[in-house]
């Protein structure tokens, strides 16, 4: 299939980018409080890129369930995954936001590591009861004989709702951000892209061609 003539220009919103803050968690915020308030669905859906011990990358959508420039960007898996496994041999991972209906992304590098089992029980408690079930059940990215099995066990669960307790194979992590980038779609191909970096205690910014 070619697909060589499947191309639109950008621009529509080239004027956001007319200003840069020194921080770019407040960029982050900001753009991100826009998506929401635009009505774009699961605007806190991020890809997660991870490497393993062979080095080669593997990438999946998560969602971000809590940021702050003290604690990081936190998101929640099963430790046994693909993912989680990735991050015990290489810590360091990227985040990539896309909001189409914006022209915008965000690219965030930085190294990862596990909320406190406090923080991680607390957010498991928050969660419909049917989320906590499935974190349970599932045997996150292993092989499986059918879907029947876990729709087995759930009913199980659900027999027994005392017994519904955050799994210590579940829970969260945060990355620690030292690495932005925030593009912003252009007229004519002329996208806007600043990179933020942290070095000697301070956010230092610079401007990349597109």
């Amino acid at each position: 299939m070619d697909l060589s003539d499947l191309r639109r220009d950008f621009g529509n919103n080239s004027k956001q980018m007319a200003s840069w803050p020194d921080n770019p968690f407040l960029l982050f915020q900001k753009w991100l409080e826009e998506a929401i308030h635009a009505g774009i669905p699961e605007a806190n859906a991020m890809v997660l890129s991870t490497s393993g011990a062979d080095g080669k990358p593997s990438s999946r959508v998560v969602l971000l369930k809590e940021y702050s420039e003290a604690e990081g960007f936190i998101f929640y898996t099963n430790y046994a995954s693909r993912k989680a496994k990735d991050l015990t041999i290489n810590p360091y991972a990227s985040l990539h936001f896309f909001w189409r209906e914006k022209e915008q992304q965000i690219m965030i590098e930085g190294r990862v590591e596990k909320t406190s089992p406090e923080k991680s029980s607390d957010y498991f408690d928050s969660r419909p009861i049917n989320s906590k079930i499935s974190a349970i059940i599932s045997p996150q990215s292993k092989v499986i004989n059918s879907l029947a099995e876990l729709k087995k066990q759930r009913e199980e669960l659900l027999a027994r709702p005392d017994s519904i307790k955050r799994p210590p194979y579940w829970g969260g992590y945060k990355l620690v951000a030292n690495k932005f980038e925030f593009w912003q779609g252009g007229q004519y191909r002329l996208h806007r892209r600043v990179i933020y970096y942290y070095e000697t205690g301070n956010w230092k910014s610079t401007k990349l061609a597109p």
